[in-house]
């Protein structure tokens, strides 16, 4: 990634279908651009289609610049209404099923050994 400040609604992401077998309706296509990595931790820009899918989670503070979803936890925990502003924290291992209504974008930090999902 080049020099720090960027627009992170502006950087272009390329998108990939998401697995098939994680995938619950519609077409969702994601991706990521990792933008820096430092003291063990890396930075990212996320984003997603509508659609719904499952994931399994790696430990990251995120915050949602654009669009809106809700994150449904398998072990039954209340579900995360996400939209611009949100700010959430995933752990790893969690398992979720993303709900997109409007293409998601979020700011991500996670360990460099996490995915950055």
């Amino acid at each position: 990634m080049s020099a720090l400040p960027f627009s992170a609604l502006e950087l272009a992401i390329p998108l990939d279908p998401i697995d098939p077998s994680q995938v619950r309706s519609g077409e969702p296509r994601a991706g990521f651009v990792a933008v820096d990595t430092r003291d063990g931790l890396e930075l990212g820009i996320w984003e997603i289609t509508p659609g719904v899918s499952t994931d399994v989670e790696a430990d990251e503070w995120s915050v949602v610049v654009s669009g809106r979803a809700t994150v449904a936890f398998d072990d039954g925990r209340a579900s995360m209404e996400l939209a611009a502003a949100s700010v959430f924290r995933l752990d790893a291992g969690d398992r979720t099923t993303w709900t997109v209504h409007e293409t998601l974008r979020k700011v991500y930090i996670t360990p460099v050994t996490g995915t950055a999902e």
